[in-house]
């Protein structure tokens, strides 16, 4: 699984009786590259930055769970390819986690469009990130999914900022109900980096 690759191809997913065998080492070997791509920002924001070996991953556990066989393969890469970023963006998946669900419901309903709020900000300029061209997450009653996911898109001299441990790089929502952000620390910026060809 290089990290050049930025396609999930059917040749890449491993059979599912030899995935079945690997499996706790993969998902062992996955760890320390998720942890450098997780931020939490504000008390229930979480950003999982998504790469070819997250997708991959993710592609492989839902044909071992589902079981689905060949006839899967194409729906999950369809679903999984368009998270990989292509060069010069970062793509997270952003969870709202609460676990109460009272909690939940009301805050979800309060947190309508915040996918339209989040931004990674480098000396005062914004990149605001743009929902991915997935169906609407908000119900039309107002409630908002738990599951986002987002891109933000980088111009070459962006790039160089971001790799610029010098340049303060923050990750932030600016929604009305919920205004909260986080320093990007330099493990995560160096491993964020990776993503850009």
């Amino acid at each position: 699984m290089p990290a050049t690759t930025r396609k999930i191809t059917p040749a890449d997913i491993i059979a599912y009786e030899k995935y079945a065998a690997e499996r706790a080492q993969l998902r062992k070997n996955i760890i320390p590259v998720k942890k450098n791509r997780r931020m939490e920002v504000g008390p229930f924001a979480t950003f999982y930055f998504e790469n070819y070996e997250t997708m991959w991953m993710q592609a492989q556990e839902m044909l071992h769970i589902e079981k689905g066989g060949a006839g899967q393969i194409g729906g999950e890469l369809e679903a999984y390819n368009p998270l990989i970023p292509q060069g010069s963006e970062l793509i997270a998946t952003l969870m709202l986690e609460i676990e109460n669900v009272d909690v939940r419901n009301r805050e979800l309903f309060r947190l309508a469009g915040i996918e339209e709020s989040i931004y990674i900000e480098m000396n005062q300029e914004r990149i605001a990130a743009t929902p991915t061209e997935y169906d609407d997450r908000t119900t039309p009653d107002g409630k908002t999914s738990s599951v986002h996911w987002v891109r933000f898109r980088f111009s070459p001299e962006q790039i160089a900022k971001f790799r610029d441990a010098s340049v303060n790089a923050v990750l932030g929502v600016a929604h009305p109900a919920y205004g909260h952000m986080a320093v990007i620390p330099p493990d995560v910026r160096a491993e964020l980096s990776k993503d850009f060809a």
